[in-house]
Order: C-alpha cells, then structure tokens, then sequence
C-alpha cells in the first residue's frame, strides 16, 4: 500500500482532478510508481487526498486514456510497465526462513584480523576507511545536541521509513544534486551496509548473481554470499566499470542486479565518467537489470565535483540510490537512506522493521538538524580541504619512499589510493610482517581474490606522522621480501 504524502492545493486555480492526474504522473515518470504497482483503490485514495471519489475516478480515467494505468475488474487498478516489480513481489521473508538459509558467514580470515587489530592500542592503521577522529566535527555536533535540547522531539520509534523530517531534508538534498525523489520513496537506514543487508534479503532469490565491479569493496563482505547470492566481477579501466561485458555476463551468469560504486569507487578510487554512467544506466535498461548506486563517497571529491549521479537520469524505477554520512560525516551516527521506487522502498522498510525496528530516533533528529541549520555543508567545506592535504601528502611520501617499489593513481576524491606493488612478493607475509610491526594493512585480496599485488592505503584516517612512519617502515619491508 502506498503512503501518500501529498495533498492537492483546494486554492488553486487548477481542477482537483488535473493535479491528481499530475502528481500520479510525476510518480510514475521518476520511477516511483513502477509499471505493475498497484494504484490505491478510488475510495482510499480519495479519502487519503481529502477529495470526492469522483475527483478520483476523472483523474485515473484522464491516466487509463492517456495508456499510462489499467484498471481489471477484481485485481484493481495498476501502472502498466515494469522493472523492479518482479524484484519486489518477492513474499517478505519470515524469521525461520532466516535461520534456514539466512545464516550469516564468517567474515573472511584477513578481515576478521583486520576487524580485531584496528583495537590494538598504537596500531597505525594504513587502510581503514573512515574519518580521522581529528575529522570528526567534536565541537558542531555539541551544537547540534545542544539545538536538540531545546526543542520538542519524539524519542520513541519512528514509522517504518524513517523520521519524515529526516526524509524531506534528504529529499532537498537530493533535489541538489539532481534526484528527483518524494520523502515516500527514501527508507532511512543504519548505514550503507544494512542497505544491501535488506536488499539481499528482501529482492534476491537464493542462488541469484550478483555483478559488480572487479575488485570491488563487496567482496571484502559476505552480505550478499550469506543470503546465497554469487558475486561476478567486471573489469574496471580508468573510467568506471567496463560496460561493454555487461549484457555478456548478465546472460552468461544470469544476474540479478548489478552494483558499482560509481564515485570514488572502493578500494581503487576511480571516479566513473559521465559518459561512462550513461552507458551503464542504458545497458542496464536495455538488459532490465536492476543498478544499486553506492554513492557513499560523492561529498568527499578533492579536486572537482564528480559527475551526476547515475539516478538522476533514471525515469524507469531500475536505481536503488544509496547514500550514507557515515563517511562523510561520522560513523557513529549511523545514518543512511535507500532511493528507490516505491514499492521496493516499503517492502525493505517493512523488513527492516522486522529487524530492528528502525533507526535511532536521536540520530535521526540530529540528522535533522544537520542539514536543515547549514553546519552539513559548513562541515563538507571543511572536511574537504583537510582530506586533499592528507591525500597530497601521502602522494608525496609514497613517492619518497615506494617510487621504485609500486605505482599508483592520484585519486580525485575519496579515502583511498589504490597501490600496485612491482616485486612480487607475498602478500599475506606482508600482512603478517606488517602487524607484527604494529601496522595494519588492507590487502588488495581481501577486495578480489586476483588483486595480490595490490594495497588500499587510506589518507584519511591515521595521523600525518604516522602515516609517513607507516609508510617508511612498510617501504623497508617490502624491500626484505623481495631480495
């Protein structure tokens, strides 16, 4: 059942019916209203929007003219087109189905060493992915809370997508950046990662594959493995994800969806073109196969803003959008949202009810506050001045110490520079050799398996001292591994 948050202006001079007819419209060319959803029934509808349930039938009789919805004696009144609807109509799944074929696997050997060495006291952590605490905006979040105090906000549960006042700034935020999308088609989540926890569980059939990137932040992860899903990578070059394989390996593995990291793309930091997002939405389109955006890195661009979302040209309902502040903001929070068309956005919400019961009420009034006073953008400003000094001194001190030992891009944005090393050593005794130096690593083969020579050194987490520190010291082992 769609929530409709949008009532017609009874002082405008435009028919009741007309703006009823308008506003389906406007649902169904941005892709929420999907072809086969179901259009609330005339009496509900006009009860919803406060108008005589003739208003209604003139309005989805002008729509049923015009080709865009059918009404079937019995079965109601639908969208006629598709995508997503066969994704979505998948029977929400129940708890014992969970513990039969939803049980978690182990994170992989590496990561789980990774996960319990970031608590070693002094460790210098060259690969994690977060903000530095010194990043962490101590003294604006104060003010936040502070603002909170004084005003009057819930501290129950809130409704299954999130707070709504969360989701009308995120809509304007979005509306920023090019994404049309109504605060009924954004589910607020606990981050990126829970995202594509609901996605996995909520949309995908056991044993369904899913394409991404090669290497790819995804196989780092069993979210998708552990609810039966395979990963297929797809080479990358300089411009984002190789488009020209996708109809190849849709067919050849039978893909359900596909998900890229299009902007400041973990672990490689490659920004996909322009170009290259329009070619991936119309492969996509023309294989009808569905695109999860991650755009969890898009406020951390260095040099120039990156290119438009891939969303933003999407009219068919195919994007689900993520984004988060977890990386851009902070961690603790635990705040991100899923965009997407409406019907997939209430069955993940209605799953995500079923496993926590929704966000953090406080986080998401703070959340709140962050974007409606100004200080998100005030922060990002300066955030973003610190990363691109953090990332053109590790530049440099790569090259002081790794010039004849890796090669490597300059990212444009993002966390992360993605090293190829040239002798060829092992990357699990550099591990190994590393920690027992009390300096943690991010190996390429934890993001796909043919990545060995590779590291994922972050600049935005560990101190400028001990960055070089890391990073000479590393330098010198690396050279003992390769006599």
């Amino acid at each position: 059942m769609f929530t409709i948050d949008w009532k017609p202006n009874k002082s405008s001079p435009v028919p009741l019916h007309k703006q009823i007819t308008d506003f389906i419209k406007e649902k169904i060319s941005n892709g929420e209203w999907i072809i086969g959803c179901k259009l609330p029934p005339q009496r509900s509808l006009a009860n919803a929007l406060g108008v005589n349930r003739s208003t209604v039938v003139a309005a989805y009789d002008e729509l049923i003219a015009e080709g865009l919805i059918e009404g079937k004696s019995g079965s109601g009144t639908r969208v006629v087109n598709n995508t997503w609807n066969l994704l979505a109509t998948t029977p929400p799944p129940d708890w014992g189905s969970y513990v039969n074929f939803g049980i978690h696997k182990p994170n992989l050997p590496t990561i789980q060493e990774i996960n319990q060495a970031e608590f070693i006291p002094n460790i210098i952590r060259l690969g994690t992915g977060e903000l530095s605490p010194s990043l962490i905006p101590k003294t604006l979040m104060k003010k936040v809370f502070q603002e909170l105090s004084g005003k009057e906000i819930s501290y129950g549960y809130e409704e299954p997508k999130g707070l709504l006042p969360l989701r009308e700034q995120i809509a304007e935020y979005l509306r920023n950046i090019g994404i049309q999308a109504s605060p009924s088609s954004i589910l607020i989540v606990s981050g990126a990662l829970q995202a594509l926890q609901l996605i996995s569980v909520g949309l995908l059939h056991k044993g369904s594959t899913v394409l991404t990137e090669k290497p790819s932040y995804l196989h780092s992860l069993n979210v998708f493995q552990s609810a039966g899903m395979r990963l297929v990578g797809i080479p990358l070059d300089k411009e984002g994800i190789e488009t020209n394989h996708i109809s190849q390996y849709k067919k050849q593995h039978k893909a359900a969806l596909l998900y890229t990291i299009p902007t400041f793309h973990n672990p490689t930091g490659t920004l996909m073109s322009e170009e290259r997002r329009h070619q991936l939405l119309t492969n996509c389109q023309q294989e009808r196969l569905p695109l999860i955006e991650d755009d969890v890195y898009r406020e951390l661009w260095l040099d120039d803003e990156p290119p438009t979302p891939i969303k933003a040209f999407d009219k068919n309902g195919l994007v689900l959008y993520l984004g988060s502040l977890s990386k851009s903001l902070s961690p603790g929070l635990r705040i991100g949202w899923i965009v997407g068309p409406e019907p997939v956005v209430e069955h993940l919400a209605d799953i995500k009810m079923q496993t926590d019961y929704g966000s953090s009420s406080l986080s998401q009034w703070a959340a709140v506050e962050w974007f409606s006073s100004g200080l998100y953008s005030q922060h990002l400003h300066e955030v973003r001045k610190v990363l691109k000094m953090r990332r053109n001194f590790t530049l440099n001190i790569l090259k002081k110490y790794f010039s004849d030992l890796a090669v490597w891009e300059k990212p444009k944005g993002g966390f992360y520079v993605w090293v190829r090393l040239l002798p060829s050593i092992s990357i699990r005794k550099l591990f190994e050799m590393a920690l027992s130096e009390g300096i943690l690593l991010n190996p390429g083969n934890v993001y796909d398996y043919q990545s060995e020579q590779y590291l994922r050194i972050s600049y935005s987490f560990a101190s400028l001292s001990d960055l070089e520190d890391g990073l000479r010291r590393l330098a010198a082992i690396v050279r003992s591994l390769a006599k």
